[in-house]
């Protein structure tokens, strides 16, 4: 009941938020989709390739979305800055539609199993802009997607463009090769166990069960951090003085390197680190010559 209460309080919250946004913008029609949604829960380090038919669409408008109904509700929020990048501003309106997608499935097969428990399905996501310079224009992605159980399922994404290439910057892109990725590895596991014993310490548990918090929450983040760039799709550029980055920020999502109750963590690496390791083509985004 605690969370059917929260649900119909969060549709308040939603068309509070969202129905003035919307009055910003006439209604118009939509340009037509000739691409598919990338695969829920993908990151734009899948690629996504655009046709020659897509790259000639106009861009999409982002309109915010708010929708109530009787037992969902969606609230989505985009960031006006990236409309003036066509082939970005469709990566997000993508995923925004692969996720909605995903909440959709969910209330049909309620509807037809008949199983109304009286709970509020719901999407809530948000982009946000992280950086917008002319060489380099980042966007974060954050929310949640609620289908029943004990809590939502946390959305987690982010999008790095380069204008002046029309397309995604990936994690393959910047570090081509395996010891690059073992560098990083390396640096992000020894943050997020100093990070781990910190809070285990805090807690001041007695010693047996803070040893099995520690091994365990550890396995995940020895496992969730292993050198993969898939493992750190999700990042974000760190600004320095001018146009040039300091280090980038990696994101991972709860269950990446530790339980729900940990929430989004991230770890900030230096560019001292990653510099002998990003392939020349981008070490300009650093300060750095190519070599």
């Amino acid at each position: 009941m605690q969370h059917s209460f929260l649900k119909h309080a969060l549709v308040i919250g939603v068309l509070a938020v969202l129905l003035p946004a919307c009055d910003r913008e006439p209604d118009t029609p939509t340009a037509p989709q000739v691409t598919t949604a990338s695969p829920p829960g993908g990151t734009p380090d899948d690629g996504h390739v655009a046709t020659d038919l897509e790259e000639n669409l106009p861009a999409p408008e982002l309109k915010d979305v708010v929708e109530v109904e009787s037992d969902y509700v969606v609230g989505i929020t985009y960031p006006h800055s990236a409309k003036q990048y066509p082939g970005l501003a469709r990566e997000l309106e993508r995923y925004a539609s692969a996720e909605r997608a995903e909440l959709m499935e969910a209330v049909e097969a309620r509807r037809r199993s008949g199983a109304e428990d009286g709970s509020l399905y719901d999407l809530s996501l948000t982009f946000t802009e992280v950086l917008n310079q002319p060489g380099l224009v980042a966007y974060a992605a954050d929310g949640t997607r609620y289908t029943g159980g004990a809590h939502g399922t946390p959305l987690l994404e982010r999008f790095v463009w380069l204008p002046r290439e029309d397309r995604m910057l990936g994690a393959r892109d910047l570090v081509p090769k395996p010891d690059g990725w073992q560098a990083i590895s390396n640096y992000v596991r020894e943050q997020l166990h100093t990070a781990l014993s910190q809070r285990v310490d805090a807690d001041d548990l007695p010693a047996e069960d803070r040893a099995r918090l520690v091994a365990n929450a550890g396995l995940m983040i020895d496992e969730g951090t292993a050198p993969k760039p898939e493992n750190f799709s999700r990042f974000e550029p760190m600004a320095g003085d001018g146009e040039t980055l300091t280090g980038l920020r990696f994101v991972f999502p709860p269950y990446q390197v530790g339980p729900y109750s940990d929430g989004t963590q991230q770890v900030e690496v230096p560019a001292s680190v990653l510099l002998p390791h990003i392939a020349p083509a981008y070490r300009g985004l650093f300060g750095a010559a190519a070599g």
